[in-house]
């Protein structure tokens, strides 16, 4: 994975009303922290960061700050709940060859046998990466897997240089008939009313008699 080039600027000011002046000039609030960087609040330029982290979390940046060079991982993005607006950035430090703890989606790749549907029960995985390779996500084969076929963590291979601790029978997929709820209820309720019209039709026929 390679870095983006991305220029930052220490912060001066703080508060909600500078972070709303920050915004409005095109800037991002953020901050970065963790290995031996000091936890620095920064400002970075909002377009060259909103295409950064577009394509989803996990995105490695080259911080330019007062003439030093910084690898960091893009950890959080905060956005406004209605607008999407990035509000906030998190910046994990992280230096070459180093393993990182990150979430990566998993992708389900195949068809099941026909007739069946394949049911994800972990989303992410949690593994452990070099900062520098880590993969976009998990793929997982489901390709003519039957009915029944319950996909676990042992199941599976993880990306070249990754790392996971996961219980061997963690289910990762299952694959089901799907459950076709409504018409069968439907069929019940057909069955009762034919079965109380033929109770209706008998105790008239009795009447008639009379």
């Amino acid at each position: 994975m390679a870095a983006t080039k991305l220029n930052a600027e220490k912060r001066t000011e703080f508060g909600k009303g500078a972070s709303r002046r920050a915004r409005r000039e095109g800037k991002i609030p953020a901050v970065i922290y963790g290995g031996e960087t000091e936890t620095q609040s920064l400002v970075l330029p909002g377009h060259d960061t909103f295409l950064i982290v577009k394509d989803g979390a996990n995105a490695l940046v080259e911080l330019h700050l007062d003439g030093e060079k910084q690898l960091a991982l893009v950890k959080d993005v905060q956005r406004h709940p209605v607008r999407r607006d990035i509000l906030h950035v998190d910046l994990l430090a992280v230096k070459r060859g180093e393993k990182v703890e990150v979430d990566i989606p998993v992708v389900l790749v195949g068809e099941p046998e026909p007739g069946t549907t394949a049911t994800l029960d972990e989303f992410t995985l949690t593994v452990m990466a070099d900062a520098t390779a880590i993969p976009e996500e998990i793929e997982v084969s489901i390709e003519g897997l039957e009915n029944g076929t319950v996909v676990t963590f042992k199941d599976i291979t993880l990306p070249e240089g990754t790392e996971a601790d996961y219980e061997d029978d963690t289910v990762i997929c299952s694959i089901a008939i799907p459950q076709e709820e409504a018409p069968a209820a439907a069929d019940a309720e057909g069955s009762e009313a034919e079965a109380g019209e033929s109770s209706d039709e008998g105790g008239n026929s009795e009447d008639n008699n009379e």
